[in-house]
């Protein structure tokens, strides 16, 4: 599997799919039959930044029996709906497996690491939207896009209710499948500039009946999903479990600025998760991720494993490796 982008990286390119290669390859072998829009970083006709400003993507495919791809476990930088019309597959939302079936709806927040097939997608027809609404932590306030048209008080409710829960997976309404076919129909229509007129109808008319349904499921909400604690707890458990995360040369500073929060506040609350520094958290990490590589990769050099995991020289990996470990990073490797 791939690694991941960081968590809460701001640029755009580290929240996109990567390069959704398989899905580009089975749109282009004419595996699936596929209809979307975008503005440029994913799959789709490419609309003009002015237009629909916020809709990362937006867009439907139809899959024909078994197929060879999936996406890998990815995040996007928006607020990503899914609703699977017809058929069903594996859905995985933070490395917990769910089996989608006809009428699901799922989403997903931009910190939430998730991926269709395992590893394959399976058949179906299945809609999707993405939305920014500028957040890429959990504690941030959601700005909607200004087509969005629901009065401020369902809007309100509708964020509280996706902010405050994060259940990944519901059961979708008859309302919801009508909404997702009359978008479908607005993206392969050929009616000039007025099938984005058509989009912004259904869309706002689509995140009302999605208001509708978590109204009728008496959603619980919790509101400390929202606080800044988790999303340092979200960030340091990220260093801990994705590589890309460890391996990149890290400060205090930085470290604090990704959490959205002074120095000061970031030490007291990893202090108060790990019972250590930021920084004694990091290396304890690190060691851990190369007590792994060395002994999964024996011919590999300690070297070129200790720079891969985000230290600066190999002695100074030695010596954190000791204090953890007791032996040399050699030791280590022969015992193991």
């Amino acid at each position: 599997m791939k690694h991941q982008a960081p968590i809460f990286k701001s640029p755009r390119r580290t929240y996109a799919i990567d390069k959704q290669a398989p899905q580009r390859r089975a749109i282009e072998e004419g595996k699936i039959e596929f209809h979307g829009l975008s503005h440029g970083h994913y799959v789709g006709d490419v609309i003009p930044r002015s237009v629909l400003p916020g809709l990362s993507s937006i867009g439907w495919w139809d899959a024909v029996g078994e197929q060879d791809w999936g996406l890998e476990p990815h995040r996007n930088e928006g607020v990503e709906i899914v609703y699977l019309e017809t058929g069903g597959m594996a859905f995985s939302v933070d490395r917990v497996r769910h089996d989608l079936r006809a009428g699901d709806l799922t989403v997903t927040r931009p910190w939430q690491l998730h991926c269709l097939g395992d590893p394959n997608i399976g058949p179906g027809r299945l809609h999707w939207l993405i939305i920014d609404v500028g957040v890429r932590r959990p504690d941030q306030p959601w700005r909607w896009p200004k087509w969005v048209s629901l009065i401020r008080e369902d809007l309100d409710e509708l964020t509280a209710k996706l902010r405050h829960n994060e259940q990944p997976v519901w059961r979708g309404t008859p309302e919801i499948r009508h909404d997702f076919q009359a978008i479908a129909e607005a993206i392969c229509s050929n009616r000039g500039r007025s099938h984005i007129s058509h989009l912004i109808v259904h869309l706002n008319h689509l995140l009302l009946n999605i208001l509708e349904a978590l109204r009728k499921k008496g959603v619980t909400e919790n509101p400390e999903l929202t606080s800044r604690e988790r999303s340092i707890a979200l960030f340091l458990d990220d260093l801990k479990t994705n590589h890309a995360s460890l391996a990149q040369e890290w400060t205090l500073e930085e470290m604090a600025g990704q959490c959205g929060v002074g120095v000061t506040a970031f030490v007291k609350h990893c202090r108060a998760l790990t019972n250590v520094t930021p920084m004694k958290y990091l290396a304890r990490c690190r060691v851990a991720w190369a007590a792994r590589r060395l002994r999964e990769q024996p011919k590999r050099s300690i070297t070129d494993i200790a720079l891969d995991c985000g230290f600066s020289s190999s002695q100074y990996f030695a010596s954190q490796f000791r204090q953890h470990f007791g032996c040399s990073p050699r030791a280590y490797r022969d015992r193991a």
